[in-house]
């Protein structure tokens, strides 16, 4: 396992964020529903720098969390409640994630740019990440590892779904691999913007989405079949199979 490194961490990869530090006057995730192109999407922005987001997999003892309501039962222990959450990128069979995942500054699974099978070797793929200081961000895999620094949460999936403005290169716009998909990207304020969509749609449409209608620079896919939402401002507490890595949003209860 590799220890937090709690070196100047924003110093280092600012310049390949888009970031710019504001300040927003929302307590809490702004979640709706927005139509796009004849598609219906449930969509979050979370202001990192406000509201705490953190990633989970198991919980003491080492078993996986699985489901938001055994993250929730852990949570309240402490006097916490989980606001917002979704599924947060690709997993084995037993849940142990595909790529890099870093929780708590410590990181559980290495950066993984092989070429492979499956959408996570859609290369590129990427990293959606939390600084000590709140700022987050989402890079294309090769990028992170250049920056050389370790977040306090990190969780890699792919493909990429926008990257540096455009979308991934492999897409296709009329493409029929239409499919339930999930994903993060980050806006030039430094927001966080969580989606998923309602039906099914193809990576095309779903970057474009991202893109154009979220004014995300860079976006990331965390999944697609299984892909949940947790969202009690839209009454969403989706059902489904044990998750691996889940991406959350906790506040004081």
């Amino acid at each position: 396992m590799q220890a937090r490194n709690r070196g100047p961490l924003r110093a280092s990869i600012a310049a390949m964020l888009f970031l710019v530090g504001t300040i927003s006057t929302a307590a809490g995730a702004d979640c709706r529903s927005i139509a796009y192109r004849g598609d219906q999407y449930a969509v979050c922005e979370v202001d990192p720098a406000l509201q705490e987001i953190r990633l989970f997999l198991n919980r003491q003892g080492g078993r996986r969390f699985g489901q938001f309501n055994e993250i929730g039962r852990a949570l309240a222990v402490a006097g916490e409640r989980l606001e917002l959450a979704m599924n947060g990128g690709m997993y084995h069979r037993d849940r142990t994630p595909v790529g890099l995942y870093i929780e708590d500054g410590v990181q559980l699974t290495s950066l993984n740019t092989r070429p492979g099978p499956g959408n996570f070797h859609l290369l590129p793929n990427g990293v959606f990440f939390v600084l000590e200081d709140g700022v987050a961000g989402v890079l294309d895999a090769k990028a992170y590892r250049d920056a050389a620094q370790y977040p306090l949460y990190a969780t890699q999936s792919g493909p990429m779904l926008v990257i540096d403005g455009e979308v991934h290169p492999r897409f296709i716009p009329e493409s029929d691999s239409l499919k339930r998909r999930n994903g993060v990207g980050v806006r030039t304020d430094g927001r966080v913007v969580f989606a998923i969509s309602d039906g099914a749609v193809n990576f095309h449409d779903f970057a474009t989405f991202f893109r154009d209608e979220m004014k995300t620079p860079n976006a990331l896919y965390l999944d697609g079949v299984i892909s949940r939402l947790y969202a009690p401002a839209l009454g969403r507490d989706d059902p489904g199979p044990a998750m691996g890595p889940v991406i959350g949003v906790v506040v004081e209860d």
